[in-house]
């Protein structure tokens, strides 16, 4: 987490939209690949969008069934405003009414993270927001929020549109009960994201009695980790977990 990356050189600028859309479908592949190698989404739980660029209305999952340590771009399916999915395939229906929502009211968006994780999902059952007692932390601080609601199994769009608002314009959102929710501009800052506010939660859980640093020392960590930090963060997750080649 320390240092800082100039912006330009983290994420192409790509203006061709066909070669954009293979650029953020290689990305979702992979971020898919660092769940799996987590040990994430072994049971079916979990999925990650990416936005697709010419229809900004629609945007990929990886389809139902394909362990998340296996999925290639082959695997990934688009998926229309209706929910349903460009050229058949199927997909895990909650990605949908959960993606849908928060993809329609945060057009800065690209991707969205969330998955059942070890530490995220019991300390979602505490309903309460991430104290800021370590460096990641921070990151979320003020940049995160609650949704406080006992629908678990998000079985309509109802349920998306209220978590959706529930995220605002924050970065991230714990799903009471449920788990962590976390969106991004890019796909590898969205799971990167993820990737710490699951650190986060492990902290939080097993430090009880932590001792929480100041509002304005939290605030002024949290200024220096923008999309960048998201993205560096996922940097080392794939180089460390997913083989090359």
């Amino acid at each position: 987490m320390d240092g800082h990356l100039d912006p330009d050189a983290y994420e192409p600028e790509i203006a061709d939209p066909a070669e954009l859309r293979e650029h953020r479908k290689r990305r979702l592949a992979l971020a898919y690949r660092v769940f799996g190698a987590m040990g994430w989404g072994s049971l079916g739980d979990g999925h990650v969008s990416a936005r697709d660029p010419e229809r900004p209305d629609c945007f990929w999952l990886a389809r139902y069934g394909v362990p998340f340590r296996a999925v290639t771009t082959d695997d990934l399916v688009l998926v229309r405003p209706d929910g349903t999915v460009e050229d058949g395939g199927h997909i895990n229906i909650a990605a949908f009414h959960i993606h849908a929502p928060v993809h329609e009211a945060r057009p800065d968006v690209v991707s969205a993270a969330h998955c059942h994780t070890p530490y995220g999902t019991p300390f979602s059952a505490t309903v309460t927001k991430l104290a800021p007692i370590s460096q990641e932390a921070c990151v979320f601080y003020d940049d995160h929020e609650i949704f406080d609601d006992e629908e678990v199994n998000i079985a309509s769009l109802d349920g998306g549109k209220r978590i959706a608002a529930a995220v605002g314009g924050s970065r991230a959102v714990i799903l009471r009960n449920h788990g962590l929710l976390t969106v991004g501009a890019t796909v590898d800052s969205a799971v990167g994201f993820f990737l710490l506010m699951e650190r986060c939660a492990e902290v939080q859980v097993k430090a009880r009695d932590a001792v929480p640093i100041s509002a304005e020392a939290a605030r002024r960590t949290h200024a220096d980790f923008d999309e960048v930090a998201g993205w560096q963060a996922f940097q080392w997750a794939q180089r460390t977990y997913v083989p090359a080649g």
